[in-house]
C-alpha cells in the first residue's frame, strides 16, 4: 500500500482538495494529512479587500509554516508528499525536507497563478516586472516538484505551453462533483406555472464573476428573449461584477434576479429548481482548457446544462446526449438558440435523469482512480 502525506496548507474549502483527498482513501491509499487550516473563515477569497486585511492573512498563513515542518518530521516513512491547492508556497518549503526523507513530491497545481492573474483576468500587465516575477515564482515552484497536475489534459498541455515545460509532462486528474451532495430528483421535471398561471422557465448560472465565465453573453442572451417567459437567476460577484451592474443599469432586465452569495450547501437547491443551468462562455483560451466545477455539480445533480464547446469539455462529454448543449463561445445568439431549443423540448422526452452514464467518471472513487493510473503511468510506486 502506498502511504502519501497529504502536506501543507491546502483549502480544504475547495471541493477540489476534499474530492482528491477522499477519492485517495476510498483507492486504498494510507493517506497521511499534515495540514494547517489558514483558509478557514475565508471561503471567498475575493472577503480580503484592502492591504490590511491582506497583510493580516499573510502573516497568518506564515506563521503555520515551522510548526508545519516540524509536525512533518514526526511523521512514518512515506512513499509520497502532495500538495494541493493553492500550493505554490508549500512546495518550495517541503522540496527539501521530502528530499532528506526520500520522498518525491507531487503538486495540484490546479489553478496557475501566472495565468489566472496575468493572462486570464489581466490584473497585471504582461511583460511588467511584477509579471515576470509572479512567473519566475512558479516556475520554480513547477520545478521543485517531481510532478505536477492540472484538472484536464488540455489545461495540463497549457500549463506545459505557459512554463517551456516537456510536452506530455503535466498529468491531469479530473476536478469531479461530492456527487452525494447533489444527488438528483429521481426524473427531470419542469418548473411550471408561476403565481400568475404564466408558464415559467428558469435558467440559472453561478459562479465567480470572472472574464473566463462570459457573463456578458449571458445578458445579451437574456435581452434576445427578453419577450419569452423565462425567469434568469445569477448567483456569484467577482471582479466582472462592476460592468455587469452597469450593463443591468443600462438595460435593465425585469425577470432577472442577482444573488451575490450563496452557500454551498444550498447550490443543490438552487440547481434543482432551474430548468437549465449555464456553465461557461468566455472566448479566451483558458476557458477553452477548463472544466470548472460548476459543471461537475450540474451533471451530478443531473440538470440540463448548457455551455461553451472546448477541447476540454470533450475529455468530459465525448457525444452530445440528452440534456447538454454545447454552443460557440462569446456567441450570445448561439446560447439563447440553444435556451429555446429546451425550451420547446417535449417534456415527455426530459423525463429521465440526464447525465447518468457520467456520474461514474466524477466521484472520489473515480477522481482518486484517476491520480492512481496518473502516477503509475509517470513511473510513481511505492511500498
Amino acid at each position: 500500500m502506498m502511504r502519501i502525506v497529504l502536506w501543507g496548507t491546502y483549502d480544504t474549502g475547495k471541493p477540489r482538495v476534499r474530492l482528491l483527498r477522499d477519492g485517495l482513501r476510498q483507492n486504498g491509499f494510507d493517506l497521511i494529512e499534515c495540514h494547517a487550516d489558514v483558509w478557514r473563515g475565508i471561503e471567498d477569497k475575493s472577503q480580503l479587500t484592502g492591504l490590511p486585511q491582506k497583510i493580516r492573512a499573510a502573516l497568518r498563513w506564515f506563521a503555520h509554516y515551522p510548526g508545519l515542518l516540524w509536525r512533518y518530521f514526526q511523521l512514518p516513512a512515506h512513499d509520497m508528499v502532495l500538495v494541493s491547492y493553492p500550493g505554490l508556497f508549500d512546495v518550495l518549503l517541503i522540496r527539501v525536507f521530502a528530499w532528506l526523507r526520500g520522498a518525491p513530491v507531487v503538486w495540484d497545481v490546479f489553478i496557475s497563478i501566472y495565468d489566472t492573474v496575468v493572462m486570464d483576468r489581466r490584473l497585471v500587465a504582461p511583460r511588467t516586472s511584477l509579471a515576470r516575477f509572479i512567473w519566475g515564482m512558479e516556475r520554480l515552484a513547477i520545478q521543485a516538484a517531481d510532478l505536477v497536475f492540472m484538472d484536464t489534459q488540455t489545461h495540463a498541455r497549457r500549463l506545459e505551453k505557459l512554463f517551456n515545460l516537456p510536452n506530455g509532462s503535466c498529468g491531469s486528474v479530473f476536478v469531479g462533483a461530492e456527487v452525494e451532495h447533489f444527488a438528483a430528483d429521481r426524473e427531470y421535471k419542469k418548473i411550471g406555472e408561476g403565481s400568475s398561471g404564466e408558464k415559467t422557465f428558469q435558467v440559472l448560472f453561478y459562479s465567480q464573476f470572472i472574464p473566463l465565465h462570459g457573463i456578458q453573453y449571458i445578458l445579451k442572451a437574456a435581452r434576445l428573449l427578453r419577450d419569452e417567459p423565462i425567469d434568469w437567476v445569477l448567483i456569484g460577484r467577482g471582479q466582472e461584477a462592476v460592468r455587469i451592474r452597469t450593463m443591468i443599469k443600462d438595460d435593465p432586465l425585469p425577470r432577472l434576479r442577482w444573488i451575490e452569495w450563496v452557500e454551498y450547501s444550498d447550490l443543490k437547491i438552487w440547481i434543482r429548481r432551474a430548468d437549465v443551468c449555464l456553465g461557461i462562455f468566455g472566448t479566451s483560451d483558458k476557458a477553452a482548457s477548463v472544466i470548472p466545477n460548476k459543471i461537475y455539480q450540474i451533471v451530478a445533480a443531473q440538470r440540463p446544462i448548457i455551455t461553451r464547446d472546448s477541447p476540454a469539455i470533450r475529455e468530459l462529454i465525448r457525444h452530445d446526449p440528452p440534456g447538454v448543449y454545447l454552443v460557440r463561445p462569446g456567441d450570445a445568439r448561439a446560447l439563447a438558440d440553444a435556451i429555446v431549443q429546451h425550451m420547446n423540448t417535449p417534456e415527455e422526452k426530459l423525463r429521465r435523469p440526464c447525465h447518468g452514464d457520467l456520474l461514474q467518471r466524477i466521484d472520489a472513487r473515480a477522481i482518486g482512480d484517476q491520480f492512481r493510473r496518473m502516477i503509475v503511468e509517470k513511473g510513481f510506486t511505492g511500498g
